[in-house]
């Protein structure tokens, strides 16, 4: 059963939210201006590849639930046959996420290089176009299909709207592989209300061997690693992170609780 996370949201200081906003606006501007300077030739063989391979259109759109509950547009590299959004309907009884959202591994709609490129996470180089046009954030919970959004609880809703959806974040670093949908809703708000630079700075310096660990075990076709029930952003347990694991022992400390808790 889902935890209750109903009072897990706390605003800060207006003065130091403002502050802490402009800040991360800052890095995200400068991050993805630079990053897509850099990976300007990986992302045109990558869309000239989609482009020879499967065919146009090269760049996959579709709406999403940004901050304060206002949809926009994600973009990423197309990975899947035409009309694969109205295949899915026939695909739901394979699920393999509980809960509202839906992942299936050996997805028949996903093309052969489309599978590549989610395994090495390729196809979300255009979404930094999203955080430069202010959309999306290099850092937060990843954004959400409407209908997903819908199913929600009221707690995680209001967690989200309080911040742009991001390229990566914790769950992306944590439990990417984990099925657990209260994992998913746990992360999220843990974020949300413990949000710094600093923990920023972190999840994305802890993004790229996530991101490598994870793409190794799919191409190798190994299974996802069991979840260790205190394994924390930086190495350590959530409740020995001095950086935000007081502040979390201070306004919710049930979000504290291992990992394990509501898995058999």
């Amino acid at each position: 059963m889902p935890r209750d996370v109903s009072n897990a949201v706390t605003r800060p200081a207006p003065r130091a939210e403002r502050a802490t906003s402009a800040c991360k606006r800052l890095i995200d501007v400068v991050g993805s201006t630079v990053t897509l300077l850099l990976a300007l030739p990986l992302l045109a063989m990558v869309a000239l590849l989609v482009l020879v391979l499967d065919g146009r259109p090269v760049l996959f759109r579709q709406e999403r639930v940004g901050r304060g509950g206002r949809p926009f547009t994600m973009l990423k590299f197309r990975t899947m046959v035409g009309g694969a959004e109205r295949m899915l309907g026939a695909l739901q009884t394979r699920n393999e996420r509980h809960g509202p959202l839906f992942k299936l591994a050996d997805d028949p709609r996903v093309t052969r290089l489309g599978r590549f490129l989610r395994n090495s996470s390729l196809d979300e180089l255009p979404q930094l176009l999203n955080v430069l046009r202010g959309d999306m954030s290099l850092v937060g919970p990843r954004p959400a299909l409407a209908s997903e959004t819908a199913q929600f609880n009221a707690a995680l809703r209001e967690a989200r709207q309080q911040v742009r959806p991001g390229i990566t974040g914790l769950w992306q670093i944590k439990a990417r592989d984990d099925p657990a949908f209260d994992e998913y809703e746990r992360l999220d708000i843990l974020y949300v209300e413990a949000r710094t630079l600093r923990l920023d700075l972190a999840i994305l310096a802890l993004t790229l061997p996530a991101v490598l660990r994870s793409a190794v075990r799919r191409m190798g076709g190994r299974p996802a690693a069991a979840p260790r029930p205190d394994v924390a952003v930086a190495g350590a347990p959530w409740q020995s992170t001095p950086w935000y694991g007081r502040r979390l022992r201070q306004t919710q400390p049930s979000l504290l609780q291992a990992r394990t808790d509501g898995h058999d």
